[in-house]
């Protein structure tokens, strides 16, 4: 399936696409309301619900917008590369966990992301209160999968 066929199906399947799918299908967190489904192969997430798609929507874009001065992209959510989208994804949620449980040692995978967004909803208010200095390290300090480092053959061997 090419990709222009691909995304056009994607578009018609996927009618509330998941905020945090890029996290999801790494499995860097998990989520009750996330819906999985396929397609020639690749996988997809859906929202189960409208209201959650919508609170992640809005915790995202203020993640983005907070942590400009660390990423330096002023891109729209669907043109940011996926290294930074995945920086701000799971290193933010990280973040939020960490405010929520400070004596949690390692923050380590977030396992029910919607249940996160409604502890924020409950204990903040709004997301725009939480404590973006705490979450901000968190989000520089996330480095996603490193590439291995090819070595260059020795003279004489073959590559």
């Amino acid at each position: 399936m090419d990709d222009d066929a691909f995304r056009d199906t994607y578009d018609a399947v996927n009618q509330r696409v998941c905020p945090f799918e890029k996290t999801l299908l790494t499995r860097q967190a998990g989520c009750t309301l996330a819906e999985r489904f396929c397609i020639a192969e690749r996988e997809g997430v859906q929202c189960g619900s409208e209201a959650a798609q919508g609170a992640c929507s809005e915790l995202l874009e203020l993640l983005h917008r907070q942590a400009l001065f660390l990423t330096r992209s002023t891109a729209p959510q669907g043109a940011r590369p996926h290294a930074l989208a995945m920086r701000v994804q799971v290193g933010g949620l990280r973040g939020i966990q960490s405010v929520l449980e400070p004596d949690r040692a390692d923050p380590g995978p977030v396992e029910d992301i919607s249940a996160l967004v409604a502890a924020v909803r409950s204990r903040f208010g709004s997301p725009d209160r939480l404590p973006f200095s705490v979450i901000m390290r968190h989000i520089a300090a996330y480095r996603g999968r490193t590439r291995p480092r090819r070595t260059a053959p020795n003279k004489g061997e073959r590559p």
